[in-house]
């Protein structure tokens, strides 16, 4: 009887490549996050991840150019966070949905690995304009949440961008607070309870059916 054999599956140099980076890109948060940017070794990265000093330079240049794709990753996982927040909400409130959201972001922020690479390591690892481009995301969110609660009439009409950027200012100062605070927890619970009193002061009534606080979903 004739056999029949499955072709061997090879993976591609890209398959390859992608494995290794995120292997290193694993390693590297880890120890980014345990022992803090300044203490972490490329050789202490690589030795984690598994790979040879090469293969961490054929992705990346140099100690900085891993942080960064680190720091980017991380504020990547927030944003993610948080636009989850905010569509578990947007249809019923626009307004409490970008609520939810700032709070999202100050949950994940709770997280000492998150303090460690995105509050206090990347602003002297990177320099702030570095930090400003991979922050722009959060701003986006913001600014667009901002839009929509206005659309919706749940706060008055404006400029969008000065509230937006005041919202954001002051939430991640609020972050850094919770990060140097020998409490954490209750840092955030009183940050999380100022930033209720402001969303409120700023609320209107909804317009209409379909917009702002309604029972629709």
């Amino acid at each position: 009887m004739a056999t029949t054999t499955r072709p061997r599956t090879r993976r591609t140099q890209q398959e390859r490549s992608g494995t290794t980076t995120a292997e290193l890109l694993a390693a590297a948060r880890a120890l980014f996050a345990a022992d803090g940017y300044a203490a972490t070794s490329l050789d202490a990265v690589c030795e984690r991840a598994g790979v040879s000093k090469g293969a961490l330079y054929h992705h990346f240049r140099n100690k900085e150019a891993l942080f960064q794709a680190v720091y980017a990753a991380e504020e990547a996982k927030i944003a993610e966070a948080v636009a989850t927040a905010y569509l578990k909400v947007h249809k019923r409130d626009r307004w409490d949905a970008v609520f939810e959201g700032c709070k999202a972001y100050l949950v994940m922020c709770l997280d000492p690995g998150v303090q460690r690479i995105t509050l206090r390591d990347a602003p002297g690892a990177l320099g702030v304009e570095a930090v400003d481009e991979v922050t722009e995301l959060c701003v986006r969110q913001m600014r667009t949440g901002v839009s929509r609660a206005i659309d919706a009439g749940r706060i008055a009409p404006r400029p969008v961008e000065p509230l937006a950027r005041m919202l954001f200012g002051g939430l991640s100062e609020a972050a850094r607070t919770i990060a140097r605070a020998e409490d954490p927890k209750r840092a955030q619970r009183e940050a999380l309870a100022e930033l209720r009193r402001i969303f409120d002061a700023l609320a209107e009534e909804p317009n209409g059916p379909g917009d702002g606080r309604t029972d629709g979903a």
